[in-house]
């Protein structure tokens, strides 16, 4: 049974850098709109690789009882050992994708933040922010 939990977090995991790859790439083609319709299935996957996680703590932890006298290495198989390792290297994938994609979202929310302090100055009042008197793009003239 923990030989099928780790295959299925494998292939979440794999699913998440996946959609996390194209995510990039429509950004950086300015496809915003694909992105958002993509939330419902990242927050699927995470919350299968969740769950999936979860089993298998449950049942590496039932084998640890189950056999007290033995250490961890010595209760798994090679392919169960294998896929802890890919695991491993699939859960640093992730990381480092989303690390990739936060910069592009950042450079990009910092982008349109700069386009529409430009066409709508603000000014600090306090800690909050607000439209300067100077605001002159927003006159409507009759």
């Amino acid at each position: 049974m923990l030989s099928y939990h780790l295959q299925g977090a494998l292939s979440d995991l794999r699913d998440l850098i996946k959609i996390t790859q194209t995510d990039m790439e429509d950004i950086k083609m300015a496809k915003h709109d694909p992105q958002f319709e993509r939330l419902a299935l990242k927050d699927e996957k995470i919350k299968s690789f969740e769950a999936k996680k979860a089993m298998i703590d449950h049942e590496i932890s039932s084998l640890m009882s189950a056999n007290p006298d033995k250490d961890l290495p010595e209760l798994l198989n090679e392919e169960q050992h294998s896929a802890l390792g890919e695991l491993r290297t699939e859960l640093n994938n992730l990381r480092e994708a989303n690390k990739h994609y936060a910069k592009l979202v950042l450079s990009v929310s910092n982008l349109y933040n700069t386009f529409l302090e430009r066409l709508v100055p603000t000014e600090m009042q306090g800690y909050n922010k607000v439209a300067s008197k100077d605001a002159s793009i927003l006159q409507v003239r009759v």
